[in-house]
């Protein structure tokens, strides 16, 4: 099978596969037992029927969409018209189909991609681990072929990933409130971009906090990375273009927070990932910012953000249907419920010095490396049983890429573990508006830490 998305479309157009025979692959791994608990709902047959089309398209010696007919799959968080979007949530199992598609998932649609399904995910997208107790929670399938444990996902977008470490997807359609799609990216050996919050549409996708939500892609590939977010923003299909080298680049470290209680697998990858980089002629500077995260204690209390907009939003359904939320999910709404009015607006002036006083640091720097999240994949069954050690588990997973989104940046999680070593992401992020720039910053680390990944694309 092709390494990525890229592969595939070059393989379609010199006649070494059809779309229809890809196809066929992505429908077989999203029902093996792979994929258990990866889907809400197949769209079989209209994405046999998108793949159909493309081949015909190929016979005619016609030009083919940018997606070409290849399986996407969509977070269960978006309008797909004709299906209900029910955020995989028992409490909208009754939800009507979706009149029309959210703008995102049209944008995919007239690239060409064939939608694959609704892919499962944390409840309402409110956790980074990644666990469902209505309709199950997808095994890790990187980590089980390494170790044979049930490790977790990642989330909240958990299905999303699992369909694309799988080889179901090609790409998945996700969101990203504080690491959504960079952490079950970091954890499964993928590419989780998040990209400037205004940069692709929000409609049409069932919120959490209207102030950090972003919508993006899980890629295999950097490069696929960059063809998805220009898809998604409506931008004109990327060309490659020679990036500035490593050594032209400013990069920093930040060694405050970001690094604290990392685990040891994790420590030692991003320091092999960071002698690659210096191998390779980069220059990486150190950072403090530790007069910026002095705020984050206060952004952070009783929920922030995410908590007060959440339960802006739920409010009324948790008032009629309480009992079919998850009972965790509810628990982290309902503390947006003791934020007053005056809360929020201090919250939102927080918000914009730290904003301030992050740009200020590191505004002359083309991106900060951090690892993802300071931890391998756990296994499942510890968290299933404690919600002590889930939500502990939850901050940990949330602590870094959060900061990101606070911060209105852009950010990137690429896997930097080498083969036959349990995921390990490394995240390169920067300011609003660089997403493009940044980008191309990626492109320089993957191809730098290829020798030991063994994931050159290039």
């Amino acid at each position: 099978m092709p390494h990525d998305l890229t592969a595939a479309l070059q393989q379609m157009r010199q006649g070494q596969t059809s779309a229809s025979e890809l196809m066929s692959q992505s429908l077989s791994i999203a029902r093996s037992p792979a994929c258990a608990s990866a889907f809400v709902r197949l769209f079989a047959e209209p994405a046999s029927a998108q793949a159909d089309c493309v081949d015909r398209l190929v016979r005619a010696g016609a030009p083919l969409p940018p997606l070409a007919g290849l399986a996407v799959s969509i977070k269960d968080l978006f309008d797909v018209a004709g299906h209900p979007t029910t955020a995989a949530s028992a409490s909208l199992r009754d939800a009507a189909p979706a009149a029309a598609d959210a703008p995102a998932v049209a944008r995919l649609r007239q690239a060409g991609a064939a939608l694959l399904g609704h892919t499962h995910m944390s409840e309402f997208a409110f956790s980074g681990v990644g666990i469902n107790p209505h309709h199950g929670t997808p095994g890790n399938p990187v980590t089980h072929a390494l170790d044979g444990r049930t490790r977790i996902p990642g989330g909240s977008s958990s299905g999303a990933a699992v369909s694309v470490a799988t080889g179901a997807a090609w790409a998945a359609l996700g969101s990203d409130t504080g690491g959504s799609l960079r952490i079950p990216a970091a954890l499964q050996g993928l590419v989780g971009f998040k990209c400037s919050a205004q940069s692709t549409p929000r409609e049409g996708c069932i919120p959490l906090s209207t102030s950090l939500d972003t919508v993006g892609a899980i890629t295999r590939s950097v490069r696929d990375a960059r063809l998805l977010h220009h898809v998604l923003a409506a931008q004109p299909a990327p060309t490659r273009i020679a990036g500035r080298p490593l050594a032209d680049l400013r990069l920093a470290v930040v060694r405050e927070l970001m690094q604290d209680e990392l685990e040891p697998g994790v420590a030692m990858a991003f320091e092999r990932a960071l002698a690659l980089l210096r191998a390779a002629g980069a220059r990486i500077a150190e950072v403090s910012l530790a007069e910026a995260f002095v705020r984050l204690p206060a952004l952070q209390a009783q929920g922030g953000l995410t908590a007060a907009e959440a339960w802006a939003w739920h409010r009324r359904r948790l008032a009629e249907r309480e009992a079919l939320y998850d009972p965790r999910v509810a628990l982290r709404i309902r503390r947006g419920e003791s934020i007053s009015a005056a809360d929020y607006i201090d919250l939102l002036r927080e918000r914009r010095l730290f904003i301030a006083q992050m740009h200020e640091a590191i505004a002359g720097f083309d991106a900060l490396l951090s690892p993802t999240v300071p931890m391998h994949a756990p296994e499942l069954a510890p968290l299933l049983e404690s919600d002590a050690l889930f939500f502990a588990t939850n901050a940990r997973l949330l602590r870094n890429p959060a900061i990101v989104n606070l911060l209105d940046g852009c950010a990137i999680s690429l896997p930097c573990e080498a083969p036959g070593e349990l995921p390990v992401g490394l995240m390169a992020w920067t300011l609003n508006g660089r997403d493009d720039a940044l980008l191309g910053v990626a492109d320089q680390l993957e191809a730098a830490l290829a020798p030991t990944t063994g994931r050159g694309v290039h």
